[in-house]
């Protein structure tokens, strides 16, 4: 009888860190969606002190510090690029603060530097935190994944 007790006690602890997991991936799903269409529409998946760190080692601190450099290269040498996520590792730091490392491929396109690049493996590491009911992006930082020597 007392591991029918116990084993009910599980239950829904597993249940909420599942609902928890799924919430986190679901914030990193829409960060990569207004990615892809260049983030032009509302965010509502990132908190107002969101701190960006660019491939380039820029840093963004703040939603409209953040917003205002993404849009803008969206609308130059970034236009029409997409970053498709590969895989979407969530660990949890504690009930309400979660690490998401992922890996994605960004298509083709050509920096700030005349070079042409892609398509690229990329790395970004979100820290993902709940505020009230909601989980939210609280901080990026994407690096690209450099080539192995020939």
């Amino acid at each position: 009888m007392k591991a029918i007790i116990v084993f009910g006690m599980f239950l829904p602890g597993l249940a909420l860190a599942t609902d928890d997991e799924a919430a986190v991936r679901h914030v990193v799903q829409a960060f990569y969606m207004a990615f892809d269409e260049g983030f032009v529409k509302p965010v509502d998946f990132a908190t107002d002190d969101w701190y960006h760190i660019n491939p380039f080692g820029g840093i963004d601190r703040g939603i409209e510090a953040t917003l205002k450099t993404v849009r803008e290269v969206h609308t130059t040498f970034l236009k029409g690029v997409t970053d498709t996520p590969e895989d979407i590792a969530i660990r949890f730091a504690s009930g309400d603060v979660a690490v998401a490392t992922v890996t994605s491929t960004m298509s083709p396109y050509t920096g700030p530097d005349g070079v042409k690049k892609g398509p690229q493996k990329q790395v970004r590491t979100f820290i993902v935190v709940k505020r009230g009911e909601r989980w939210l992006i609280m901080q990026d930082h994407n690096t690209t994944v450099a080539s192995p020597p020939a």
